[in-house]
């Protein structure tokens, strides 16, 4: 971490300046606009409940495969001391993917799944890296004010372009309708790629630490070694695995209603003026919830603001039950603008705060494990559910039990013990360090 203050803040803007490049592909290709292209376009030749499910499906797959490499490219990161170029290296694969869905026709839905697979693990790939690099960059008594301005960058940056992409859509010509939104996917990549500049120019890779018994012996073997071990001494971590167990539950229900919201809205009869008008809505009106939850955090400690997010969530689902009409989207929209930032920023400086932080990039891989596989059984419940029941209404309702489960076991979760253990085991790796030439 660099102790000049001007550096310190320049790396702290360039950081959260990834949240507002990627958060394009998070609200025009995951939320708003391709969900909408997929069903009505891509595929326009399927009932709309299987439309639902294959979408379901198609997510599920993405968060997968990231499931898979995330701990082993984090692993990898830690001993090549290459967060940055990995980071790059996913950005390259997601803006490819992304800007390849301008391809997609009417009846494209395989292409277009295709595609939104390469963009998504590029995206969620990123993020892995994206995170490591927080505690490296913000100090302990500044991490969750951080992460919960880089969300609300991300809302801001997101939001900003999506309006400029509905305004391009919404206002053509009728006829015209396809090919500017197949145009919206290529804006989304450009913006992702330019807008991830300043962290890889301005914010400084993490030294490289290599113990003394890791001294000449290839990346790879080193790579699984430190994962076996990792994995082998998780108790240790007591609490810190028992917030990846709760994390998995809650962001279940999270991640669902994130993916799943306008495809589900589509399904039920609510117009797409009504759809992407609620989405941009709460992209902007995120942003002061975003930093009013960092503020919480300090006035009532992390966890406990977790909590209230989480008792919100539960009340959308419920509510997601009765939806009916245009104004009831608009209303849960609003409330999930009001935690969904928060929630997650605070789950990531939670995280950052128990792990050691010369392990950050495999913690933050663990972590994206918990995250992904969580995605990939929400969505594919959703769509399972949609698909037996020939609608998505308890698709919805079964949120509840991630929302519920997830708080009963943060609640056994230390947050002060997980932090001791970090820092001591911190120092026991410090000791035998060396730094190779």
């Amino acid at each position: 971490m660099n102790a000049d203050p001007k550096s310190h803040r320049r790396a702290i803007t360039a950081w959260t300046m990834y949240d507002w490049a990627n958060s394009a592909f998070a609200t025009t290709i995951m939320a708003a606009v391709l969900p909408i292209y997929y069903s009505t376009v891509a595929a326009a030749d399927l009932p709309p409940y299987i439309a639902t499910a294959y979408w379901g499906y198609t997510t599920s797959i993405a968060l997968l495969i990231s499931a898979l490499l995330s701990p082993i490219l984090g692993a990898l990161a830690d001993f090549r001391g290459a967060k940055k170029r990995f980071l790059m290296l996913f950005v390259i694969l997601g803006v490819t993917g992304t800007a390849l869905l301008y391809l997609v026709r009417t009846g494209d839905y395989w292409m277009a799944s295709v595609f939104f697979i390469l963009g998504n693990i590029g995206f969620s790939g990123s993020l892995v890296f994206y995170d490591s690099l927080l505690p490296h960059i913000a100090r302990p008594d500044e991490i969750d004010q951080v992460s919960t301005r880089g969300y609300a960058m991300g809302y801001l940056g997101g939001g900003l372009l999506l309006a400029a992409n509905l305004a391009m859509i919404m206002l053509s010509d009728p006829s015209q309708t396809e090919i500017m939104t197949r145009l919206s996917f290529v804006t989304v990549a450009v913006w992702w790629l330019v807008f991830s500049i300043p962290i890889w120019r301005v914010v400084p890779e993490p030294p490289r630490r290599v113990l003394s018994e890791e001294q000449g012996v290839s990346a790879i073997r080193v790579t699984f070694r430190r994962l076996v071990v990792t994995f082998r001494e998780i108790r240790r971590y007591r609490d810190l695995f028992l917030f990846l167990i709760a994390f998995w539950f809650y962001n279940n229900g999270i991640g669902t209603i994130i993916t799943m919201a306008t495809i589900y809205g589509t399904e039920i009869g609510i117009g797409q003026t009504a759809l992407i008008g609620t989405l941009l809505m709460v992209q902007f009106l995120g942003v002061p919830f975003a930093f009013a939850f960092g503020w919480l955090a300090k006035k009532l400690g992390t966890k406990q603001s977790i909590y209230l997010s989480l008792t919100i969530y539960t009340g959308i689902a419920i509510l997601g039950y009765f939806l009916s009409s245009e104004w009831q989207f608009w209303a849960l929209g609003a409330l999930v603008a009001t935690v969904q930032g928060g929630s997650q920023a605070l789950s990531r400086s939670l995280i950052g705060r128990m792990m050691p932080v010369s392990k950050s990039a495999e913690f933050y891989g663990f972590l994206s494990v918990s995250e992904k596989f969580a995605g990939i059984a929400g969505p594919a419940l959703f769509g399972l559910v949609a698909q037996l029941m020939g609608n998505s209404r308890l698709s919805i309702v079964s949120l509840i039990i991630f929302f519920v489960v997830g708080a009963l076991i943060l609640s056994r979760v230390n947050v002060d013990q997980g932090i001791r253990v970090a820092l001591d085991e911190e120092k026991l790796l410090s000791q035998p360090a060396v730094e190779p030439a």
